[in-house]
């Protein structure tokens, strides 16, 4: 396992218990389907990781998703190079409409620090595959129901005052007794 000075031991195992492998099994074998690459669909952290670490996958799938998104996708194995093509994805997974609370930093990736930060994205980016014409995994989004109101019902809405808004007429702190004590 790639060692991390940065994060003790007990923080990467917390990280770590977090992973699902059900999830990540799922998001795999999503990416195959899309891209139509014979890849290991399966969820285990070692070849979640080792079929991700390069980022080219993750690039040729938002590719397959919308096409142009990742201009250049790098064929090496040169750090800065695979590190690049992570980050392309993430560009282009906000692109697509994954939340920035969805992405992950490209370390978390790259140097397997949380991997179960890239599952959720990948979740994420499923959930909208399917805006795109593209089969997509998880539940399905909420549609937005936009509801649109004339001034005649605002204004009507205005003069009504709802029982459940309570009323604090004749209120007062007569009979609180604070530290007082009780005379019989």
């Amino acid at each position: 396992m790639f060692k991390n000075y940065f994060l003790s031991q007990a923080a990467i195992c917390q990280i770590n218990s977090k992973y699902s492998e059900e999830l990540a099994q799922e998001s795999l074998e999503w990416i195959k389907t899309i891209t139509d690459k014979n890849i290991n669909t399966s969820g285990n952290m070692d070849n979640f990781y080792e079929t991700l670490k390069d980022g080219t996958l993750l690039c040729t799938l938002v590719n397959e998703i919308k096409e142009g998104l990742v201009k250049k996708i790098n064929q090496t194995s040169l750090a800065f190079k695979c590190m690049e093509n992570i980050n392309a994805f993430l560009e282009a997974a906000r692109t697509l409409g994954v939340p920035a609370q969805e992405t992950f930093q490209t370390v978390d990736l790259w140097e397997r620090q949380n991997l179960n930060s890239v599952v959720i994205c990948l979740q994420s980016l499923g959930r909208k595959a399917g805006n795109y014409g593209k089969p997509s995994i998880g539940p399905k989004e909420a549609d937005k129901n936009i509801r649109n109101f004339t001034e005649e019902q605002l204004r009507a809405g205005q003069g009504v005052i709802s029982l459940q808004y309570g009323s604090n007429k004749g209120a007062n702190q007569s009979g609180i007794n604070f530290g007082n004590t009780r005379h019989m």
